[in-house]
């Protein structure tokens, strides 16, 4: 398999299983299908969340890691996610969740397998355009906690997507940063000067 996913840190991973042995963290979650699963649940597939908050003239500013994503799967599919987030204790259990972006999540992962050149997959989320990404980037031994988007890396909108972007459809950032630029760019107020 081309495609490499990070190794998450221990303190994460291990706040995401106290989670989920917790039946009071399950049974409060607001997430039906976790609460309702068959047999034992794993965390799976850790990814870094990155978020991208402004684009510069120059390019993409400098994303931040928000976090650590886990799919959470229970048999042959993945039926929730547990998010995550760094305290200044470390890293500790944010939440679970689910929604459309966990089926799209594990599609976007399959194509990525079929791609020929190697990959680290981390998430990459754009909130003033509620979109979140599967972001490859080109340099697999990076730290997945830090990095920047670089022009060759490649991004799979999952869905829902924004509209006019099309959703597990792979992007060169060169390609989907200026879409991305006009879309986060407010437009001018009437009647002010250009």
């Amino acid at each position: 398999m081309l495609l490499h996913v990070p190794p998450a840190p221990a303190p994460a991973l291990r706040s995401v299983l106290t989670a989920l042995g917790s039946p009071t963290a399950v049974q409060e979650a607001r997430t039906p299908s976790l609460r309702a699963a068959q047999g034992p649940a794993t965390a799976e597939l850790p990814l870094p969340v990155h978020i991208l908050d402004a684009i510069t003239p120059a390019g993409a500013s400098a994303t931040r890691l928000a976090g650590w994503r886990f799919l959470i799967r229970c048999g042959e599919r993945a039926v929730a996610a547990a998010d995550t987030m760094l305290t200044p204790d470390g890293w500790a259990f944010s939440h679970f969740f689910e929604g459309p972006y966990i089926a799209a999540t594990e599609r976007a992962l399959r194509q990525a397998e079929a791609v020929t050149q190697p990959y680290q997959a981390r998430l990459l989320s754009v909130p003033k355009l509620y979109m979140l990404t599967l972001w490859l980037h080109g340099d697999c031994a990076a730290d997945g906690a830090t990095g920047s988007l670089a022009p060759t890396d490649l991004l799979v909108p999952l869905a829902p997507a924004p509209p006019g972007i099309a959703a597990h459809r792979p992007h060169r950032v060169a390609d989907l940063l200026p879409v991305l630029t006009l879309r986060m760019t407010p437009a001018p107020l009437l009647g002010s000067p250009a």
